[in-house]
């Protein structure tokens, strides 16, 4: 059998897998079931080319359900839940034609589906696979619920599905160049008609759907954190530049009144408010800003789209023509901006998308496909933002099932568009590495668990429009990626971070400190990008040619080849880095460590730090010799820096240190326990307390007064004098010892960082100190 035909299959048939095993359901196929199944609906929000409905109709009664889970819920802007409101109003409207209801409910899916599955004694449940990490786990923690239900026969399996525009057998086979992918000319597998479900609904409560007030009251009621939440969360609500045009940061840029885009979007004289909402019109929320609706709205929007060049009197499809007009920043971008919601939310498919496309176009050509191209921009616009989205959709789809690599592979989205990061540690303080243009989060290949094994937790990201994320069709700035830096740490890391970039990751990490400097511990800079002055010559630094490796090397020439990687490049020519170092990162004095390779190609490195240590205060400068990336040049050097820059400012009272210590201070009663001005910790003279030190691996030395006792009670490892405990002692694990103040001695010195790794209560008399070091 040729490559194409073991790649391709010749059918469409569905593919649904329980675990690890693979059920197919050819079209057509009448199995006979006496269960029921529940379909739960999350992205696929329709019943027309819906593999999952289809499947589950053969069972004796199928349930669709919707479960508004807070997991999923805080991933969706205000305009997003307003969407999904219209989107479920007209998903039961189609599901009651077909003979079935739609389920509503509220709270964690694993309990909701729990209970379902008792009462309607399902066998299966239906639902569309994911790709994002918090889904996927959420996925997870679904099916471990159900292996502990006891029905009466076997337990309940989770069949995921999903709709792929080309029949791939397998993902170990898939191309991992874009460009060697089209050379098999895959075929486009056809959407399927919804299919006739059983009228047998069961006496069941079927919920009703909630108003957006209380949609939105429900989504941000979170009872852990809740004002921190929801201050962060208010630092997503202006972008970048509204924020820079508020502080005066562009220069001569000219303001504008000082309001927000969604405000001024509902100005009174604006020409697309001031026109009457057409009565089949798209734009269903408040904004205006997004088609939605139910399926029939978004595929008459979708007609009315690919005929932006032909004359229209319908009121609906010329609003959506002049939506196009605003949204069209560069040709093509206007598909993503308007239909980008409703794919998410899979109001329709990506494959209806594309079939549809394909319809009109044949329509102007008498039938035939022209083989120079597409006759409409909006039809090239179409198909080229769901054939890309398809693309990056496999691609980590493969990386979430293959181990090759150094890294676990996570997927976060951002504004609809797939990211890629990875995590290592479990404890200790938040580092964010950073990438420079046309790299990627494996750039920092030796640096993310060196780092990590030294009692921190690291993620490194991938940035959109680079390395395996998604390369969509928009304006690429530094500003796009510094909002993007924003919401990793808000979303994904949850705490603010000590950021560290490198060339223009560094710039954007600059930006995020300079705007958002909650956000941020400290920032670490590796000859970033920005306020710099250019040096380019013929002969480039070649002392460490060997870090530049097949790895690296034919990963970006893979990602060179990738559907959007032109819309990047062009980038190259409108960065606007006027913005100064000095000014972003004024009041993070001390906070500030520039490591700077001095045989840099890319600028005079020696001139950059010049101009550093004249316009910045409080900065910390470290030269290596390396060239314009030293981590992955010197990675272990570089590792020792970061890594002691880490621990000292952590050491010097960080707030989260500080936060700790009064976790610390409640484990004492008041006349045994102060806390000195600086920070520190204070047993007073002539008291005693058990101290439990788990996994000593950390600076001991100087921390006990020569006139304190250290007794060994109980535990393994040998005992020794505090003095004599040096900096990752591995010899010395779990052991439970007193500290006894000698009279006279007025106090016992505890770094404060000892402590911010966590602390929890373990005995009645005494607190352990430390249990999660690694």
């Amino acid at each position: 059998m040729s490559p194409k035909r073991a790649f391709f299959a010749s059918k469409a048939p569905f593919r649904l897998s329980a675990s690890a095993v693979d059920v197919r359901v050819e079209s057509g196929a009448a199995a006979s079931s006496t269960t029921a199944a529940i379909v739960w609906y999350k992205h696929d929000l329709r019943v027309e080319d819906h593999p999952g409905l289809v499947a589950a109709s053969q069972h004796r009664c199928v349930v669709p359900l919707y479960v508004f889970d807070r997991r999923i819920l805080s991933r969706f802007s205000d305009e997003m839940l307003e969407l999904l409101l219209f989107a479920l109003e007209d998903l039961r409207k189609l599901l009651n034609e077909q003979g079935s209801n739609l389920m509503i409910r509220f709270g964690r899916a694993e309990n909701v589906i729990g209970e379902l599955v008792k009462e309607v004694q399902a066998s299966s449940i239906f639902a569309e696979e994911e790709l994002e990490y918090e889904l996927r786990i959420m996925l997870d923690i679904v099916e471990e619920s159900l292996s502990t239900l006891s029905l009466s026969e076997e337990n309940t399996k989770i069949l995921t599905w999903n709709t792929p525009f080309y029949d791939v057998k397998s993902l170990v086979d898939l191309p991992s160049s874009y460009n060697d992918f089209t050379k098999l000319n895959p075929p486009v597998v056809s959407p399927i008609m919804p299919p006739k479900l059983s009228g047998n609904l069961m006496n069941l409560s079927w919920g009703t759907l909630p108003t957006l007030a209380d949609l939105k009251e429900y989504r941000d009621n979170v009872s852990d954190g809740g004002s921190k939440k929801e201050e962060w969360t208010s630092i997503k609500s202006l972008s970048a530049e509204n924020l820079l045009q508020r502080k005066n940061l562009r220069g001569n840029v000219e303001l504008k009144p000082l309001k927000l885009e969604k405000e001024n979007q509902r100005d009174p004289d604006s020409k697309t408010i001031r026109r009457k909402k057409p009565e089949k019109s798209a734009f269903v929320t408040s904004q205006g800003s997004s088609v939605g609706g139910g399926s029939s709205l978004v595929l008459n929007a979708l007609a009315g789209y690919l005929r932006y060049l032909e004359g229209t009197a319908r009121d609906e499809w010329q609003e959506v023509h002049e939506k196009l007009r605003l949204s069209e920043k560069r040709e093509g971008a206007s598909f993503q901006a308007l239909f980008g919601s409703a794919l998410l939310l899979g109001i329709v498919s990506r494959r209806r998308v594309y079939d549809e496309a394909i319809k009109y176009e044949k329509e102007r050509n008498g039938g035939f496909l022209s083989p120079f191209g597409y006759s409409t921009t909006t039809v090239a616009a179409a198909i080229n933002a769901v054939s890309s989205m398809e693309w990056y959709w496999l691609l980590n789809l493969k990386c979430q099932k293959s181990k090759a690599g150094n890294f676990s592979i996570r997927i976060w989205r951002w504004n609809n568009y797939l990211v890629q990061y990875t995590t290592a540690g479990h404890e200790g303080p938040a580092i964010l590495l950073v990438h420079g243009f046309g790299a990627f989060l494996e750039h920092y290949r030796d640096n993310v668990y060196p780092i990590a094994e030294a009692g921190n937790r690291v993620w490194a990201i991938t940035l959109v429009g680079f390395g395996k994320s998604e390369k969509p069709n928009i304006i690429y700035t530094e500003l796009v990626w510094a909002e993007l830096l924003r919401d990793f740490i808000i979303e994904v890391i949850g705490e603010p971070a000590h950021l560290v970039g490198n060339s223009i990751g560094g710039y954007s990490v600059a930006i995020v400190a300079g705007i958002w400097s909650s956000l941020a511990k400290s920032v670490v800079l590796m000859n970033t990008a920005g306020n710099i002055i250019p040096g380019y010559s013929a002969l480039g630094y070649s002392g460490k040619t060997d870090r530049a490796d097949d790895q690296l090397i034919n990963e970006m020439i893979r990602a060179s080849y990738d559907p959007g990687v032109i819309f990047v490049l062009e980038s190259i020519f409108s960065f606007d880095l006027s913005l100064a170092l000095n000014y972003l990162l004024e009041g993070f004095e001390k906070k500030i460590l520039v490591i700077q390779g001095m045989k840099d190609p890319l600028s005079d490195s020696k001139s950059m730090l010049a101009i550093i240590r004249e316009h910045c205060r409080g900065i910390a400068i470290k030269e290596v010799n390396a060239g314009h990336c030293p981590h992955d040049e010197l990675p272990n050097e570089v590792n020792s820096i970061i890594k002691e820059w880490v621990a000292t400012l952590e050491s010097e009272g960080s707030p989260v240190a500080v936060k700790q210590l009064q976790h610390i201070r409640s484990c004492f009663s008041p006349w045994e326990l102060g806390i000195a001005p600086e920070g520190q910790l204070l047993l007073k003279s002539g008291s005693s307390r058990r101290v439990n030190f788990h996994k000593l691996g950390i600076l001991l030395e100087n921390w006990f007064p020569p006139r304190t006792r250290l007794t060994r009670k109980s535990g393994k490892g040998p005992v020794k004098s505090p003095s004599s405990l040096k900096r990752n002692d591995s010899r010395h694990r779990n052991f439970e010892s007193e500290v006894e103040m000698v009279p006279g001695c007025k106090s016992i010195r505890l770094a404060t960082w000892l402590f911010d790794s966590g602390l929890h209560d373990t005995q009645a008399h005494g607190i352990a100190v430390c249990t999660k070091f690694p």
